[in-house]
């Protein structure tokens, strides 16, 4: 009888390798397929890794050559018009404990420094000859056997296996395979994020946004920084660079005929950005489709019999306006994808009664609770009046509350009266106040 993996996993991102490190510490047979040349490779995104997992699959992991940038203890939302910007700024020395809460990170080098960890492990175990890492390979189709996913068929080659794991990303055309997802994801549900890292001496970054050793900043921009279209800006700090960017909805991106590098250009030359920019050399420019954090695009299953889907090929993704999370619904998703496997190989079973204990746990973790908690949250973000409106009448409001001028000072109230009949009414902005509230 022909030997099989105890798992395939497909996709060598920070869902696949999570999954990957817990199936090696369990001593697990298992093949991770990436189809980039090293893990890592066709990765652009330069974001935020939020929370303390990575501490639980490496531990102690900021005391050796991590693969992070910088870790956050300094956040800043801004909201724009067109000339000024008005920001809310929080920085604290609380977020200097380790584990940290959040990281910079730019995906080549941590995707690959997280492969080494994982491969580490691997040669420590008894399996070592068992299990791989092999990348630069392309999984073109899921194998099935009467309805069940048996394994996957790379070029003439098919490799089996108890279980598949599909951790390919947005472009997720293995789970479109299959059925748990339509042929086509429908516009709305998926951004366009576009990003350049510009390099600056380790020391000018550190002067110019107060960093010490390796605390980082990050920076959310709304408002004129997507020129209309849904969507907004970020700025994170790395080692010596800065990855700069936008995501922007797809459907508003197509109706109103923008092109996405014509709008980070315009978000570069604001008078605001470009002070935290001038000087700068610009090492890469990226876009990469991204799913847009609505609860409504995650499949209605995420397992079948003999496979499961984790990461962005799952949707799983929350951007509530306070921060893009992304690649810790990834790890999380990919650690309880494993953890789903191990317990169905204690029992032999692989069908799909056994895996749907995945969807179960994903519904009782933070992913989903937060995913429908905060899906109004998200619609508010999203809306015309969030990402327009309100940046208009706070960066007028500002205007009119920190100019001093040589005649009689409204109040404050009067100022804020005056700004939003300007820029928008007292009902909508009561209207989303309470939606706000109601949804945060």
């Amino acid at each position: 009888m022909e030997e099989r993996f105890d798992c395939i996993i497909v996709g060598g991102g920070i869902a696949g390798l999570s999954a990957a490190m817990v199936l090696a510490r369990a001593d697990a047979r298992f093949l991770l397929l990436e189809r980039g040349e090293f893990c890592g490779a066709k990765n652009v995104s330069g974001g935020v890794l939020w929370g303390t997992d990575l501490a639980r699959l490496v531990p102690d992991y900021w005391e050796a050559e991590a693969g992070f940038e910088r870790f956050v203890n300094h956040r800043r939302l801004t909201l724009m018009d067109e000339t000024s910007a008005f920001s809310v700024d929080f920085k604290s020395a609380d977020f200097d404990e380790t584990p940290y809460m959040g990281l910079t990170v730019l995906r080549a080098r941590f995707d690959e420094w997280f492969a080494s960890q994982v491969q580490s492990v691997i040669d420590a175990g008894s399996n070592a000859e068992e299990s791989l890492l092999a990348t630069d390979i392309l999984v073109e189709e899921l194998v099935q056997e009467d309805g069940r996913v048996v394994g996957i068929r790379t070029g003439d080659e098919v490799f089996h296996s108890n279980c598949v794991i599909l951790a390919e990303g947005v472009n997720n055309l293995l789970t479109r395979q299959i059925g748990l997802e339509p042929a086509h994801v429908p516009a709305d549900h998926v951004a366009v994020g576009v990003k350049e890292v510009i390099r600056f001496p380790e020391s000018s970054l550190a002067e110019r946004f107060q960093l010490r050793g390796l605390s980082g900043l990050t920076n959310e921009f709304v408002g004129y920084a997507s020129r209309g279209v849904e969507g907004g800006g970020f700025l994170y700090t790395n080692r010596d660079s800065v990855s700069i960017g936008l995501v922007l909805a797809m459907k508003d991106l197509r109706e109103k005929r923008q092109k996405p590098y014509d709008i980070l250009n315009d978000f570069k030359s604001h008078p605001v950005v470009a002070d935290m920019i001038e000087g700068g050399e610009v090492l890469e420019y990226s876009a990469h489709v991204v799913s847009t954090g609505d609860v409504t695009a995650v499949p209605e299953r995420l397992y079948a019999d003999g496979v499961l889907v984790a990461g962005e090929a799952a949707h799983l993704l929350l951007n509530s306006g306070k921060a893009i999370q992304g690649m810790d619904y990834a790890m999380r998703s990919g650690i309880l994808a494993a953890g789903t496997v191990l317990s169905a190989r204690e029992s032999e079973s692989f069908d799909s009664g056994t895996l749907a204990a995945y969807q179960q746990a994903l519904d009782d973790s933070y992913l989903m609770r937060d995913l429908r908690s905060f899906h109004s949250a998200v619609e508010v973000f999203h809306s015309e009046t969030m990402y327009k409106k309100v940046p208009d009448v706070l960066c007028e409001f500002g205007r009119q509350f920190f100019g001093i001028g040589n005649e009689p000072t409204p109040k404050a109230r009067d100022m804020m009266k005056a700004a939003v009949k300007q820029h928008a009414s007292m009902w909508e902005m009561a209207k989303l106040g309470y939606k706000a509230a109601r949804s945060l």
